[in-house]
C-alpha cells in the first residue's frame, strides 16, 4: 500500500501545567495524499491553528503522532524537525512572519541559506518574479503592502520545493480583492508544482476551492468530506 504524504494518528494536544491542563486536540486521525488540497474549517477556538502547528512540528503533541512520508515527527529533535520542515513543508501565516530587518529577496532566500545553497539569492529573485514582485526585491516588509508581504511569504514557502504547503488564514489580514489575488496565486503555485495544500480558513468560499474539507469542533473531527460529493448532496 502506498504511504500517504501525511498521516495523523490519534493526535492529542494538551497545554498548560499539571493543575490547569487544557485539552486542545482530542484524538485526531486522517491522512493526506501527495498533491491533494484539503481545507480545515471550524469555529474560533476549535483547534484549527493548533492542529496546523502540530502537523508542521512546531508544537509537539501530548500523544499520538504525525507522519511525513512515513516518518514520525515526535521522536525528532528540534534540529531534526527544522530539517524536516526545510525538506518537506512550506508554511504561510496570516501575519506573514517576515523578518523585518531583511529585504524581500533576503527573506525569500533565507530557507535556502539555512540549507547552505550558494544560489539562494538567485533563486529568491526568480521566485519573487513568479509572484509578481520582481520590482520590489530590495524593499523591507514595512515598505510593502499586506498583499505584497503575503506574496513574499508565499515565495519563501515555495522556494524549497516542498511536498506540502500549509496556509493558516492566508487572506485573514487582507481586503477581499487582495485576498482573492493571493488565493488564486496560492492554488496556481500548488497546481503548477504538484504541492499538496492544507488550508486553514473560516471563509467557506475559500475552503470550497479545495478538493476536501475537514470540519473541526472542540478539538475533534466532526466531518471529513469531498467538496464535490458534499455539494451534490446539498443540491
Amino acid at each position: 500500500m502506498k504511504t500517504p504524504l501525511l498521516s495523523v494518528e490519534d493526535l492529542k494536544l494538551e497545554l498548560g501545567d499539571d493543575g490547569q491542563k487544557v485539552k486542545i486536540l482530542k484524538g485526531m486521525n486522517f491522512f493526506l495524499e501527495a498533491g491533494e488540497k484539503l481545507s480545515i474549517v471550524g469555529p474560533s477556538g476549535s483547534g484549527k491553528t493548533s492542529l496546523l502547528m502540530a502537523l508542521s512540528g512546531l508544537v509537539k503533541p501530548s500523544s499520538g503522532d504525525v507522519f511525513i512520508k512515513g516518518k514520525a515527527l515526535s521522536p525528532l529533535s528540534e534540529d531534526e524537525l527544522a530539517k524536516t520542515r526545510l525538506e518537506h513543508i512550506g508554511i504561510v501565516f496570516q501575519n506573514f512572519h517576515l523578518i523585518p530587518s531583511l529585504s524581500a529577496v533576503q527573506n525569500v532566500a533565507f530557507p535556502l541559506e539555512l540549507k547552505g545553497q550558494r544560489d539562494a539569492h538567485i533563486k529568491a529573485k526568480e521566485w519573487l518574479e513568479k509572484v509578481g514582485l520582481g520590482h520590489r526585491l530590495d524593499h523591507k516588509p514595512t515598505q510593502l503592502s499586506g498583499g505584497e508581504q503575503q506574496r513574499v511569504a508565499l515565495a519563501r514557502a515555495m522556494i524549497t520545493n516542498p511536498s506540502l504547503l500549509m496556509a493558516d488564514e492566508p487572506t485573514g489580514n487582507l481586503d477581499r480583492g487582495t485576498g482573492d489575488v493571493i488565493t488564486d496565486l496560492l492554488f496556481e503555485l500548488s497546481d503548477d508544482h504538484n504541492v499538496a495544500l492544507i488550508l486553514v480558513t473560516h471563509d467557506e468560499a475559500l475552503a470550497n476551492k479545495c478538493e476536501r474539507t475537514i470540519v473541526i469542533e472542540d478539538g475533534k473531527i466532526k466531518d471529513d468530506y469531498k467538496i464535490e460529493e458534499h455539494a451534490k448532496k446539498k443540491a
